[in-house]
């Protein structure tokens, strides 16, 4: 039955790849790619003949790949053939989809190491819920003064940006604001991993697994062990010293226009915590317009 509904798939999928390849290629003029127009062009666009050299394919595979023959095409190729065409990133990953071969994003897109003020605006939104944005990394992104309210914790500058993963493995157990460690981490790992897949040998992601194996033991052990896991729904149990602890149910959700990013938000899983995060909501100082940190510094989380 998985075969059957596997091939029905791909057929269905080839007369679409087909329809798009001939529409991307019917937009891009000769001018685009550096050639003269000629005469007698009755085709709108390139030809498919001047797609396949400028793609250093054979005429007659790129002839077949757009007519939704059953062929097997390389990321290789479909990378040379989307630049031809002047693919932008979704549609070089519409084409990737329809083609059936593994996406994987640009590994020479620079990392956002920040949000815009509508991402910023959604997480404000979501006060007295905490949330924050993570990257792949678990870089921290942006924050809502909840979630300050509940990370408050001491940390020296290490890195460029902070970050959750380099917090919770380097500062002490007795003010690590979650209560499980030794449960969560290895969680957190795990995912970190299943995303380094798509990051071998990228310098940053080489530099920070480096450095936190080398700050931390028992990172390096957890790292060792291979263990991956998704981004999912959790309950965590978090500590603070002014309220006690909170039992706190996260949610990851995608950012579109952010590939690899997240926001995570917290809600409390019970009424205990439910009052207890009221409580910690009244003892918050005031931020006025403008002087939002994206952390609490000195005393606070991530300076």
């Amino acid at each position: 039955m998985g075969d059957v509904t596997t091939m029905g798939t791909t057929q269905r999928r080839r007369p679409e790849l087909a329809t798009f390849l001939r529409s991307r290629r019917a937009r891009v003029t000769p001018a685009d790619v550096g050639m003269p127009p000629g005469l007698r062009r009755r085709t709108p666009g390139l030809r498919r003949e001047e797609v396949a050299q400028l793609s250093g394919v054979g005429v007659t595979w790129y002839t077949w790949l757009e007519q939704g023959r059953p062929i097997n095409a390389s990321a290789q190729v479909l990378d040379a053939v989307a630049r031809t065409l002047r693919l932008d990133q979704p549609e070089r990953e519409h084409l990737y989809h329809l083609a059936e071969v593994p996406y994987a994003p640009d590994r020479e897109a620079v990392s956002p190491e920040a949000v815009g003020p509508e991402i910023q605006g959604i997480i404000d939104a979501l006060d007295p819920h905490p949330a924050v944005v993570y990257n792949a990394r678990y870089d921290i992104l942006a924050t809502n003064p909840a979630y300050r309210d509940l990370f408050f914790i001491p940390q020296v500058r290490v890195l460029r940006v902070p970050n959750v993963l380099w917090t919770l493995f380097i500062v002490p157990d007795p003010v690590c604001p979650l209560v499980f460690r030794d449960e969560e981490l290895p969680v957190m790992v795990a995912t970190l991993r299943s995303s380094y897949g798509r990051h071998v040998g990228e310098p940053a992601w080489e530099d920070f697994i480096r450095r936190l194996s080398a700050s931390s033991a028992h990172f390096a052990e957890l790292w060792e062990s291979g263990n991956v896991a998704p981004p999912g729904p959790r309950v965590k149990t978090f500590r603070h010293a002014a309220v006690g602890e909170l039992r706190m149910t996260s949610v990851s959700l995608s950012i579109n226009g952010m590939p690899e990013c997240r926001i995570v938000a917290y809600t409390p899983d019970d009424e205990v915590s439910r009052l207890r995060a009221a409580e910690l909501r009244g003892l918050r100082p005031p931020e006025t317009e403008g002087s939002r940190p994206l952390m609490r510094t000195g005393s606070g989380l991530w300076s």
